[in-house]
């Protein structure tokens, strides 16, 4: 696939093992083996160093927040690559996200925004919150992944994608075929609007899938 890695190497940080609980081709749960403490000083410079060196050949940086640790210095990895012109995606955690202002996008599902914006009544209330927090942090835009009501980006317009009604064999794994799809699209020059449409038929190939799995190429083109 040309996929070329640049690695951190931590000999004595154990590999974050996540092991799934399956029943009738169902994930029930997920145990994580994981040290998820924050990355020392040398490792996070080092971290820097690499994105740095990695910037001049990529056209989108896409920031996938799991907790584990790895993404202590995250608004110094946004500022770099914006002072370089490059698109950011943020797949948030947590409920501190002023560390993600200046990004382009980030791309929480229903319940990650209402830990941070609060519960919302109608879609009127909603994009008022959205806009309130794109406008806190500097966002382009903000992508909302809201399970069996579709995905609502919010930017100087809002753009809505509902979801396509399917068997769900396993939802793993989705949020990640979402901001991969979208900044695909972004990079090779496509709209907000088209960018999550394709993304939006991405994830509903994924989540039909067991396992964490991919979309290929043709999978994609033969959906739309």
């Amino acid at each position: 696939e040309g996929i070329c890695g640049a690695f951190v190497t931590l000999p004595q940080r154990p590999t974050t093992v996540k092991t799934r609980v399956m029943a009738r081709r169902q994930q029930m749960l997920r145990l994580d083996s994981e040290d998820a403490s924050p990355l020392s000083s040398a490792d996070q410079e080092a971290l820097l160093s690499v994105i740095a060196e990695q910037l001049p050949a990529h056209d989108v940086v896409i920031l996938s927040d799991y907790g584990k640790g790895g993404l202590t210095h995250i608004s110094e990895m946004i500022r770099i690559a914006r002072a370089a012109d490059k698109p950011v995606l943020v797949d948030p955690k947590g409920d501190e996200w002023g560390k993600y202002a200046g990004a382009t996008v980030i791309t929480p599902n229903r319940s990650e925004l209402k830990q941070v914006v609060g519960s919302w009544k109608n879609d009127e209330e909603l994009a008022a919150k959205a806009g309130k927090l794109r406008g806190d942090l500097g966002l382009e835009a903000l992508l909302v992944t809201r399970s069996e009501e579709g995905m609502t980006l919010f930017a100087d317009e809002v753009h809505h994608q509902p979801a396509k009604a399917q068997e769900v064999f396993d939802v793993s794994g989705a949020g990640d075929t979402v901001i991969a799809t979208l900044a695909v699209m972004l990079a090779a020059g496509a709209a907000w609007d088209e960018a999550i449409r394709v993304a939006n038929i991405a994830a509903g190939i994924v989540v039909g899938k067991l396992g964490t799995a991919v979309v290929t190429r043709q999978e994609l083109l033969a959906a739309l």
